[in-house]
């Protein structure tokens, strides 16, 4: 009899998301939803496997990929894929399959909401009422800034890019935009404004970091990007962490050389309780969370579980990265 073909995933999912593939093959799931699977188990279960659905988390280095003689494809349950080992999965065919587009409006949401988290202060009012400290009425009490009629500077104008300056139209806010490439139809539809990467951080009041993380924009904010922005701007930061000099920015943040931060990615995750970065209240911290929310974390779970699928039985995956 034929072996059923063998699928690990690394984190435990609900069972009803993974319906497909418990119907046409052996499946097996690491027990814990908020701990990493360990590393000899990983590498234990790849060894067998003929497909990993693995987390953003997860290192699929090649290490592991060698040890999966009968891998053929890993889909990963992100938009990006910079812990996968592209170059060995692309020596030994494996397929490398991601979720794009299903998570990009809610990413833009989660966002949009860091920035005015930041700008309005509004977890520090929130914890100032919790503790007890709403004594009075000041006038000033936890004032921060406007968000309507400013200038948002977007650096990375992908798709979520794209949604993101979608947002801030609702709040007629002037566009900038950096990217690789110009996007003329974002221009034409949306207002935006191309501008360079120095141009855009002097101008900007808000500074969103959407960028993938490459050789290119790793610790692309740093002191240098900091101290040129403006003394009220905000930097927003729901990409990758390692876009960002974590020290540069702290020092930015105590300094006064910039307002104030909203972050739901660290170079380190998870960040450690006491980091610098969390002692700060102009800080808004998030736990990796911009694709969170239940309708669209289902969506890219079936997309993983499509895409599995259809590499196992013959077929084209309907996202498949560019090895």
């Amino acid at each position: 009899m034929k072996r059923k073909p063998y699928i690990f995933i690394t984190r435990k999912l609900p069972a009803g998301a993974l319906e497909q593939l418990y119907h046409s093959f052996e499946v097996s799931m690491w027990e814990s939803e908020t701990e990493s699977v360990p590393r000899d188990v990983l590498l234990k279960e790849t060894q067998k496997a003929d497909a990993l659905l693995t987390m953003l988390s997860d290192k699929i280095d090649r290490e592991v990929l060698e040890a999966g003689a009968s891998l053929k494809v890993v889909a990963n349950l992100a938009v990006g894929y910079d812990n996968i080992d592209l170059k060995t999965a692309s020596e030994r065919d494996i397929v490398v399959c991601n979720t794009p587009d299903v998570l990009t409006d809610t990413t833009a949401d989660l966002a949009f909401a860091l920035l005015m988290a930041a700008a309005r202060r509004i977890v520090e009012a929130a914890e100032y009422v919790k503790e007890g400290e709403w004594k009075s009425w000041s006038p000033l009490l936890l004032a921060g800034h406007d968000i309507h009629h400013k200038t948002i500077g977007i650096v990375g104008m992908g798709k979520i890019g794209e949604a993101l300056a979608k947002r801030a139209t609702g709040f007629e806010m002037e566009i900038l935009y950096h990217n690789r490439t110009r996007k003329p139809e974002a221009e034409e539809k949306l207002g935006a404004q191309y501008v360079s990467f120095d141009e855009l951080i002097q101008r900007s009041d808000y500074i969103v970091c959407l960028t993938p993380l490459t050789a290119q924009t790793k610790g692309i904010f740093n002191g240098g990007s900091f101290k040129k922005m403006k003394n009220s701007a905000i930097f927003v930061n729901a990409s990758r962490g390692p876009v960002v000099d974590e020290q540069a920015l702290y020092e930015a943040l105590v300094s006064g050389e910039i307002s104030a931060a909203g972050l739901d990615v660290f170079e380190t995750e998870p960040i450690n309780a006491d980091h610098p970065l969390l002692t700060l209240k102009n800080v808004v911290a998030l736990p990796h969370i911009g694709s969170s929310s239940t309708e669209t974390r289902m969506e890219m779970m079936d997309l993983c579980t499509y895409n599995i699928e259809a590499v196992l039985t013959g077929k084209q995956p309907k996202t498949p990265v560019e090895l």
